[in-house]
Parts: C-alpha cells; structure tokens; sequence
C-alpha cells in the first residue's frame, strides 16, 4: 500500500491524502462538495466532464480512498460521503447519525463507543478489525420544524 504513513492514517481532512491519483482525486472533491451522501451513479454522473465513463472507474477510486480513511461507505444508504471529523483515530470505529427526513449525516468519533464494541464483540470470542455504526432517526433542526 503506497502512500501509507507509519500510524496507518494517511490522509488530512479538507486537502486530502498526498499520493491520490487524478480520478481519486476528483472523487474525493465532489465527496467534500457534496452536502449529502452520495451514491457511485451520482459521482459518476457528476465527473463525465472530467473524463469518467463507467463505473468502474468511480468503484475503483472509492474503494481506494475507504481504504486510505478519507472516506466512508454508508451501508444503509449504499453512499459515500468524505470523512469530515478532524480527530478521527483510523477508522476502526466510525458512527452516523443519519436524519431520515432532510439526509443530513453528522459522523460521529468516541473512542470510548469504540472500546465498548470492541469489549462486546471480545466477550464472545469475535476479534472486531472493522465496525460502522448507523444511528437513523430525526436530526434536531428537522425536529424543531416538527
């Protein structure tokens, strides 16, 4: 893995990791753009005018950058969005609260939270190398107009 730093995080919020290729590159930017998740279809619809014809092209980028931690996938939303939490700790543990009436999705980092799981998971037997946490409910601006 080219690119790697020796804590295994490689990358800092809002330039993005050193070493991206153009297309990692370009898909990171309309991540950090966007105000939502975004699903692959969306990124690629979004970059054809800058050269991106299929997607693989899109798949391939994503899944270099979730690999590097400068982006996350949201399982139940089958989308991405960039990493926006300035202290996150290498993204063994990665929580979301997602607002099921406007979209909004707040990431979440308690390191804490993360020991937690990781305690659960030890106490039967289950060695955790990866967790994503999806809280989905109303975020509180959408509740204050309810």
């Amino acid at each position: 893995m080219s690119g790697d730093t020796s804590s295994g995080h490689s990358h800092t919020h809002g330039h993005g990791p050193a070493g991206l290729t153009r297309n990692q590159s370009l898909v990171l930017s309309a991540l950090e753009r966007a105000k939502a998740p975004l699903s692959a279809y969306t990124i690629l619809d979004q970059l054809r005018d800058d050269g991106f014809r299929a997607p693989p092209q899109v798949y391939r980028a994503l899944d270099k950058l979730v690999e590097m931690g400068a982006v996350h996938r949201l399982e139940s939303l089958n989308a991405f969005v960039a990493c926006r939490h300035p202290d996150c700790d290498g993204h063994e543990t990665a929580a979301f609260a997602i607002c099921e009436t406007c979209g909004q999705v707040t990431e979440l980092n308690d390191s804490e939270f993360s020991h937690h799981l990781r305690d659960l998971a030890a106490k039967v037997g289950f060695a955790v190398r990866k967790s994503t946490v999806e809280l989905r409910g109303t975020c509180a601006t959408c509740q204050a107009v309810a």
